[in-house]
C-alpha cells in the first residue's frame, strides 16, 4: 500500500516529538518507539494500492495548496482494532476539501474494496498519532493529560508525501513546475 500523508511545519513536529518522548518515559505505547528513519509526525489522508499517473497528477494539484494551516483541538483516543491516542485537528472547511481531493484522487483509480472506509470523507477523523497498540484500554490511564505537553493550538501542514509499506521508502509529493 501507499499511503497519502501531510507532514508538518518544524515546531509542530517538536512539539509532537516531546509527547512522543513522554509516553515511552512514561513505559506507554508511544511513536517513538518505532526507530524507523521513516517515522516522523504526519496526518494520513488516504491509502491505495499504487500511486497510478491519473492519482499522481491530481495530488500534485494538492501540494500546491500547501502549507494549510490547521487548528489543533485537544487529546482523543480511538478504539479500533488498536487503540490509539491522538491529538485531534479541526476539521474545517480547508482541510476537508484538501482531504476529499486526496480521497477523489486515490478512489478514481484504485478498486474500492482496496481502500480503508475509515478515510473516506464523513468518516475520516484527522488526528497526528502520538502513541497506539494493540492492547485494548492502553489509553484509559487518568494520568495521561499530565504527561502529554500542550498541543499546539495551531499547526502548518507544509508537505505533501506518500510512504510505501512493502518497500519502506518515501517520496515527497511535489506541485507541478
Amino acid at each position: 500500500m501507499r499511503t497519502v500523508e501531510l507532514l508538518l511545519d518544524e515546531t509542530a513536529e517538536l512539539a509532537v516529538r516531546e509527547a512522543w518522548r513522554r509516553l515511552a518515559d512514561a513505559g506507554l505505547p508511544s511513536q517513538a518507539r518505532h526507530r524507523s528513519p521513516t517515522n516522523s509526525p504526519h496526518l494520513t489522508l488516504a491509502a491505495c494500492p499504487e500511486l497510478t499517473a491519473p492519482i499522481r497528477w491530481e495530488l500534485a494539484e494538492v501540494a500546491a495548496a500547501l502549507p494549510l494551516p490547521v487548528r489543533c483541538t485537544g487529546t482523543v483516543r480511538f478504539q479500533r482494532p488498536t487503540s490509539v491516542l491522538a491529538w485531534a485537528l479541526d476539521l474545517d472547511s480547508a482541510l476537508a476539501a484538501l482531504h476529499r481531493r486526496v480521497w477523489e484522487a486515490v478512489a478514481s483509480d484504485s478498486p474500492p474494496d482496496t481502500l480503508n472506509p475509515l478515510h473516506e470523507p464523513g468518516r475520516w477523523n484527522p488526528h497526528i498519532t502520538l502513541g497506539r497498540t494493540r492492547r485494548t484500554g492502553a489509553f484509559t490511564d487518568r494520568r495521561i493529560p499530565e504527561l502529554l505537553p500542550a498541543p499546539p493550538p495551531s499547526l502548518r501542514l507544509t508537505t505533501l508525501r506518500s510512504y510505501d509499506t512493502l518497500t519502506g521508502a518515501l517520496e515527497v509529493l511535489s506541485p507541478r513546475p
